[in-house]
């Protein structure tokens, strides 16, 4: 089918103005619709003027009670909204085609995944015919998050039990949370389970705010109906929180991967705790919209065999 020769006529359809519009139907106003598509509402307002110009149809119907689109513009934003969605993929499309160009996948992975479990899932994608080479950027769920949908990561691996919005997710692995003590500990020479009232209310050594480990235990504790106090500390990685609890600084809670070789050698003991699941999903998550392709779906399904 050949092209329109004058793209820029009347009827061409202008893609920031229909995100507008649609925004407008979603929202009510031109001042929520400009701020939800990051626009100042003058050059908003002054861009739908001009587009009503240009294509000779009313699009609003402003009073005091807000603005709602005439009849004429809710059968273009019905059609918008698909071309929106097409545009969505086509754009999706360009970035798995770039990547595949160029030969790599970019990971961010939080930093148990990343530590323990990513190691062997690329070493068996290593092992695929014509796999790409693999860059990975290690950080905290929340930051894994953020890059994702920045689009500067092709896939995240997160520890945190929410996703928040705009990321799809599959599951990759189930971790176990445990709490540990130095042998020295009271607790280490309990012949009872500590209960989750006695843990939540005891300071604990846990990991910074946007951890996935901290967040799950928070969401378990939230969902026990408990409330935590104080950390006595909050550290920036999984072995500053291993070492200060060996040191016999105070308890803390940690994925059984990370203490694993420490309750080996018994420089850690696992305290039993009772009323509270501590159980925790570790998923692969990408940008909402569009499944992973080429090397990134790749990699996926190498995690999801492991």
């Amino acid at each position: 089918m050949p092209y329109p020769v004058h793209m820029a006529s009347a009827g061409w359809p202008d893609l920031a103005i229909l995100e507008l519009l649609v925004a407008v139907q979603d929202h009510g106003s031109i001042g929520a619709a400009a701020e939800a598509v990051g626009m100042d509402q003058p050059n908003a307002s002054r861009a739908l003027r001009r587009y009503e110009r240009r294509l000779g149809l009313p699009l609003l119907l402003r009073s005091t009670r807000g603005t709602q689109l005439t009849n004429e513009a809710g059968q273009l934003v019905a059609a918008g909204r698909d071309i929106l969605a097409a545009a969505e993929r086509m754009t999706e499309r360009v970035g798995t085609l770039r990547a595949a160009r160029a030969g790599r996948v970019r990971v961010a992975a939080s930093q148990t995944i990343a530590e323990y479990l990513l190691p062997r899932w690329l070493a068996d994608y290593g092992q695929q015919p014509g796999a790409a080479q693999v860059e990975v950027t290690v950080a905290n769920s929340v930051q894994v998050r953020a890059l994702v949908l920045g689009d500067d990561a092709d896939l995240g691996f997160v520890e945190t039990t929410s996703l928040g919005k705009g990321l799809q997710a599959q599951k990759v692995a189930t971790d176990h949370l445990v709490v540990v003590v130095a042998p020295s500990h009271p607790w280490a020479r309990r012949r009872t389970p500590l209960t989750a009232t006695e843990l939540a209310a005891t300071p604990l050594v846990v990991r910074e705010e946007g951890s996935g480990t901290r967040d799950s235990f928070e969401d378990a504790c939230t969902r026990a109906g408990l409330h935590l106090g104080e950390p006595l500390h909050a550290l920036a990685s999984n072995a500053a929180v291993r070492t200060s609890a060996m040191s016999g600084v105070a308890p803390a809670v940690l994925s059984e991967l990370t203490v694993g070789e420490a309750l080996a050698s018994q420089r850690l003991v696992s305290v039993p705790v009772e009323g509270l699941t501590l159980n925790r999903p570790l998923r692969a998550v990408w940008r909402k919209g569009s499944l992973p392709g080429g090397a990134a779906a790749d990699l996926l399904r190498a995690c999801d065999r492991r």
